[in-house]
């Protein structure tokens, strides 16, 4: 009997084209969208043209400090605040009066560069302008201890390097934090709209007393529609992922590269296989109660959206988080265990401990919401009204 009435609510909501759109269309659309803006941010600014405006009256000597880069457009003007502030340049440098003169004979010189850090072409410009004359500020220095008898170590006492710990690139860093987000978000939004359906679809449409009073028992209508949620949550997380990854192994130059699991790969996808199915359960589980709790498809629809933004909120937690950092805490919170787990498998780390934290967690948690989900469907208070 519970096949029976699974089947039934499957074949309902595939018949439902609102839904098939919005279960299926609307999340590939979505995580596609996604997929392509992290690429074009991982894309190389070759060939970009950033405008600097500088004083009209600016000699040879100092524009040679800028032609080294082709990316930076020189553009004489009579103002260069007002050509920053009126949109006409990303950034400007303003020297003080005979600087070349002034760094030359020893005596006080001054550079403002001017521009928006809050803007991301402007920073950008603002940093390769504070570069090279931080070049010509050191090449200054070295001609002035030269010519004094000294040597370049009386000011360097020391040379300081940095050592990364880990060789991660962009790519795997952007694939670890945009995948467990893409999964959680497909699931949530392919689950959501049958959900509310099912319960307070139900009783909106004034057609849950009529499917009360069959002699199926209600645990067992439960379980279908239950089962139905997940699935359905399930298969929309699994089709939006292929077609994710498929895009980012074909379409992608960036994302690709960080995509090298070797000879785990069977491992590793078989793993977030599992991850997919119990968080399928987990948030079928919530919007369960959210249908139930509401008494039309509307008002089910608002007590799921916050369910949908909890699924954004760990990407936030664990993105600065490095993996040898996770601790106990992140694989038995429900959500944020997901998020570390799915970091972990997408660095190439399988650790049994870790991923029996997160299935256990989820899995009571799963078993004590649906409880309460029982408890309150077996009320009519709660599935008449």
């Amino acid at each position: 009997m519970l096949l029976n009435i699974f089947k039934k609510e499957m074949k309902d909501a595939f018949r439902d084209k609102r839904t098939l759109i919005l279960t299926v269309l609307l999340p590939i659309l979505m995580m596609t969208a996604l997929t392509f803006f992290y690429e074009g941010m991982m894309s190389d600014s070759e060939g970009d043209s950033y405008t600097l405006a500088v004083n009209k009256d600016l000699t040879e000597e100092q524009l040679a400090l800028f032609e080294g880069d082709k990316s930076i457009d020189v553009t004489k003007v009579e103002n260069p605040e007002d050509s920053v502030e009126n949109g006409d340049a990303l950034a400007a440098v303003v020297f003080s009066d005979d600087f070349m003169g002034s760094v030359q004979r020893g005596e006080e010189a001054s550079v403002t560069i001017v521009g928006d850090s809050m803007s991301e072409n402007s920073s950008l410009l603002m940093s390769k302008v504070s570069a090279y004359l931080t070049n010509y500020e050191k090449s200054v220095t070295a001609e002035r201890l030269k010519s004094e008898g000294l040597d370049e170590s009386t000011i360097q006492p020391f040379i300081m390097t940095q050592q990364e710990l880990s060789e991660e690139d962009t790519g795997l860093f952007l694939i670890a934090l945009i995948i467990p987000m893409m999964m959680a978000l497909a699931i949530g939004i392919g689950a959501g709209p049958v959900s509310a359906d099912l319960f307070a679809g139900e009783k909106e449409k004034k057609t849950m007393e009529a499917l009360l009073i069959t002699p199926v028992k209600r645990s067992t209508l439960l379980w279908a529609k239950w089962l139905t949620i997940s699935s359905l949550g399930l298969i929309t997380g699994m089709i939006t992922l292929l077609v994710v990854t498929v895009e980012i192994a074909f379409f992608t130059e960036n994302l690709r590269k960080g995509i090298s699991f070797g000879d785990q790969l069977p491992l590793i996808v078989g793993l977030a296989l599992v991850v997919a199915v119990v968080y399928a359960m987990f948030n079928a589980s919530i919007l369960m109660l959210t249908s139930i709790a509401g008494k039309t498809i509307k008002e089910a629809q608002s007590y799921s959206t916050p369910v949908m933004m909890l699924a954004v909120f760990p990407s936030l937690f664990i993105s600065g988080v490095s993996v040898n950092e996770l601790a106990a805490h992140h694989f038995l919170i429900p959500i944020l265990n997901m998020f570390s787990i799915l970091k972990e498998l997408i660095y190439g780390v399988v650790d049994p401990v870790h991923l029996s934290m997160m299935i256990g967690t989820n899995l009571i948690v799963v078993v004590v919401i649906f409880i309460i989900g029982r408890i309150m469907f077996l009320k009519d208070k709660w599935v008449m009204n």
